[in-house]
């Protein structure tokens, strides 16, 4: 996998997944064969977080032929196996090593930041992640989502800034929001508005101004940004990026 080439200040927004029946007519035009959306979204966007990743590890010729159908620039951040996440917790990361880069390789400089995303009950464990991050490929960074709130703490902040790993800011119901910059590229996810249930609901206005002023800030300290919209029923990911991404416009013109 070549190393991902963002410019400080750069911003990439884009939605979590991109092949949903219920975007029809808010992102895929009319007609668009479930075969093609990915051509639609990347029509629309400029990046897109990689899901399926998570439930089933693709072959390296699957990423190899997303690749050829994404257009150049475009940049396709990856989620991690749910069987290191999840089912092993963490545990021998080294096993993962290969598979992990064989896939993300074949995308080449299509290829974005490979995202850990790990389960709300487990606990911090400073050995365990930092054993995870050494043993991710060559050239690969990575993203990491700490859902449970022990967590939040400095000494683990330090762990992510050895690696030039980023730590994932999250926005959802009962999840700690931290605006913390740990790596070059922020990572965020918007997992929806509601404060009681994840992935559903839209963002309001100023909802939606708040994180692109906070994001200005990162750019002007430097660090490019990449986030991506969760709520994806009814096609509020897909409005929500939209409005986001006409926010951060209009704050990059001075607005």
């Amino acid at each position: 996998m070549e190393d991902i080439a963002l410019a400080p200040g750069e911003v990439r927004i884009g939605t979590s997944g991109w092949s949903y029946d219920d975007w029809r007519g808010v992102l895929y035009p009319p007609g668009t064969p479930s075969a093609r959306r990915l051509e639609a979204y990347a029509a629309v966007f400029d990046t897109v977080e990689l899901n399926a990743s998570f439930y089933h590890w693709p072959r390296a010729e699957m990423f190899h032929a997303w690749r050829d159908r994404l257009p150049p620039g475009f940049l396709m951040t990856v989620k991690a196996p749910r069987g290191l996440t999840h089912a092993r917790r963490l545990a021998a990361p080294e096993q993962w090593t290969a598979r992990l880069a064989e896939g993300l390789s074949a995308l080449g400089d299509r290829g974005g930041l490979l995202l850990l995303q790990l389960p709300p009950d487990l606990v911090r464990d400073d050995d365990r992640l930092d054993r995870t991050l050494q043993a991710m490929p060559a050239g690969v960074r990575v993203a990491v989502e700490l859902r449970h709130p022990s967590w939040v703490h400095e000494d683990v902040f330090a762990v992510l800034e050895e690696h030039r790993a980023s730590y994932c800011v999250m926005s959802g119901a009962q999840l700690p929001c931290v605006l913390r910059a740990t790596a070059e590229t922020v990572y965020v996810r918007f997992h929806g508005p509601d404060p009681d249930r994840l992935y559903v609901g839209s963002y309001g206005d100023d909802a939606l101004a708040g994180w692109a002023q906070r994001m200005a800030e990162w750019r002007a300290d430097g660090h490019s940004v990449v986030c991506y919209f969760n709520n994806d029923g009814a096609g509020n990911a897909v409005r929500d990026a939209r409005r986001l991404r006409a926010q951060v416009s209009w704050i990059g013109r001075g607005g």
